[in-house]
């Protein structure tokens, strides 16, 4: 890009805002497009905030993040009603003349979301740059832990799920490209790569050369001197003994999101999921054998179409046997397009929602339990901020001390917990 410059002064960066909504293959594109656009001289914000552009990435997955991202547009249209904003992301892949009627924007489907840093280029190229921002933007991009797509879309069709339908099918990206990127990212200063995508589990499915999640985690291990390695979103039938091993590297962070979304075989079946209750129970058990103290997250949907009390309490009962470290609880909602929106929504919006109060209840002692077991503990923490941090099992930490951690990793004893997170202090 190519900055205009006056003849007596040059005129300072122009800031643009990138904006995430959704999973961590979202926030992986956001940074990459972050990064093009500081190559080309802008300067990135994470932060809603006045601007001379805006990069909004979308999520779909429920009508509350169709609800976010149209915030997030019109935010960005008061802020700075001039500044051009380029949309991208799921919602702007199944419904773009919706959000093309919120204001003067632009909108880069899924398949092109590469061009989206190269729309706004154009677009600062073609504007002079205004004094919008309010001076303490803060550059993002990932300085203490980078997200690195490893391949999108999903061939799982499952019965709730609009994801398949804005990503495609499945496109894993070739392991010399990822260690290439991760190598890349750590000599930047990164202390954490984080890797993501619509379907990580099913890494090099789509490939014919061998590719898989195992082979691709022991490339990263032996070619790159990442000091940490998150690989947590998999699917209960994704997890192998091969794939187990790799958490035999102390630099593999031990925490793994395995989404359950129900307790109820019936109800797995109309979800069109792949596994049973036992065999999600299997999966849990083969992790904790072969990476103890590991940390188990999981998704819930609340109230699915036929979901009875039956079902429900099932569900409560697998969570009470299981005990993640953390659950994510969503109250059913259609979304149009998939099958399951073509089923009777029978389930009262009122049910809906005591269902998932009981179950994000339940979730809250499950993690408050967790927290307490690492007291008296040293916990391995990479600290995103001067005193705070996280675990590789992915709790929140802070800790003493009398000096600035940021971007450090440390072992920190745990001297106290509570339903926020672990309190601390380095040792000695």
């Amino acid at each position: 890009m190519s900055r205009r410059a006056s003849s007596d002064v040059s005129p300072r960066p122009p800031v643009v805002a990138t904006l995430t909504l959704g999973c961590k293959l979202n926030q992986a594109e956001t940074q990459q497009a972050a990064r093009e656009l500081q190559r080309h001289g802008c300067v990135t914000t994470d932060r809603p905030t006045r601007a001379d552009a805006y990069l909004i990435n979308t999520c779909t997955i429920t009508h509350v993040a169709d609800r976010k991202a149209r915030r997030l547009i019109r935010m960005a249209n008061r802020l700075s009603p001039h500044a051009p904003v380029i949309v991208t992301g799921c919602y702007a892949e199944r419904d773009a003349a919706a959000l093309s009627e919120l204001g003067q924007v632009h909108i880069v489907g899924n398949e092109r979301k590469h061009e989206a840093a190269d729309a706004l280029i154009s677009a600062l190229d073609d504007i002079e740059a205004r004094s919008a921002s309010n001076g303490d933007a803060c550059v993002s991009g990932g300085r203490t832990r980078s997200f690195i797509k490893i391949q999108e879309g999903c061939d799982d069709v499952c019965a709730f799920c609009i994801v398949p339908y804005v990503r495609g099918r499945e496109r894993a990206v070739p392991i010399d490209q990822i260690v290439a990127q991760a190598q890349q990212r750590v000599e930047d200063g990164v202390q954490e790569v984080v890797l993501t995508g619509t379907q990580p589990g099913a890494y090099g499915r789509d490939r014919s050369d061998g590719a898989s999640a195992a082979a691709l985690i022991e490339a990263l291990l032996t070619q790159t001197d990442a000091p940490r390695i998150r690989y947590s979103s998999i699917q209960p039938q994704d997890i192998t003994p091969q794939l187990l091993a790799c958490w035999d590297d102390a630099r593999m962070c031990r925490h793994f999101h395995v989404a359950l979304q129900s307790g109820s075989d019936p109800v797995l079946a109309r979800m069109r999921r792949r596994y049973t209750s036992d065999q999600f129970r299997n999966a849990v058990q083969t992790i904790r054998s072969a990476v103890p103290n590991a940390s188990i997250t999981t998704d819930i949907i609340a109230g699915f179409p036929g979901e009875t009390d039956s079902d429900h309490q099932q569900t409560m009962s697998l969570m009470e046997d299981l005990r993640f470290t953390d659950v994510h609880v969503f109250p059913y909602s259609p979304r149009p397009g998939t099958s399951a929106g073509l089923l009777e929504d029978d389930v009262s919006p009122q049910t809906k929602q005591s269902r998932a109060a009981e179950l994000r209840a339940m979730g809250a002692t499950h993690r408050t339990a967790a927290l307490e077991r690492c007291v008296g503990t040293v916990q391995s923490v990479l600290f995103e901020s001067a005193d705070s941090g996280l675990t590789d099992t992915y709790l929140p930490v802070r800790a003493r001390s009398d000096t600035d951690l940021t971007n450090q990793i440390r072992g920190v004893s745990i001297n106290s917990a509570d339903e926020t997170g672990l309190f601390g202090e380095l040792p000695g």
